[in-house]
């Protein structure tokens, strides 16, 4: 039954060797203290780092949003690895490469990123409104 319903709505659903899940998340995390860090090249490099996690890590990322002094992520991880590894692994490399390449935010910060964060499962709001909330940021 649930590979019937798998396979009629096969563009909905992801799977792995033994879940069929949809599990899409907007994540939110920010610079220690806040501080508008993410400009000059580095919110261009921290995408492209969270790119390269995500295909390693078999998640999605739909859309993705660097402003100065946050993030907005909207991702789809599997339930069984789960978002809280997903987003330690992308705070954690991001932070390790990026004040390695930007020998700037190592004077202005003592870590990179909060030990805190926001997500919320996406299921409520329609995927296109959360996207385009998302791709507006810069235009607030």
């Amino acid at each position: 039954m649930l590979y019937n319903v798998f396979m009629a709505n096969k563009h909905a659903f992801k799977s792995n060797s033994n879940i069929v899940y949809s599990c899409k998340y907007h994540v939110v995390w920010t610079p220690k203290y806040r501080r508008k860090v993410l400009v000059r090249g580095v919110d261009v490099r921290l995408k492209e780092i969270i790119h390269e996690v995500a295909n390693e890590l078999q998640c999605e990322v739909l859309e993705l949003e660097v402003m100065p002094d946050h993030v907005h992520m909207l991702c789809e991880v599997d339930p069984q690895f789960g978002i809280h590894r997903f987003v330690k692994r992308v705070k954690g490399r991001s932070s390790r490469i990026l004040r390695q390449e930007f020998d700037w935010l190592t004077s202005r910060l003592p870590t990179l990123w909060t030990n805190s964060y926001f997500v919320a499962t996406v299921g409520g709001a329609p995927l296109a409104i959360i996207k385009q909330y998302i791709e507006n940021q810069k235009n607030v």
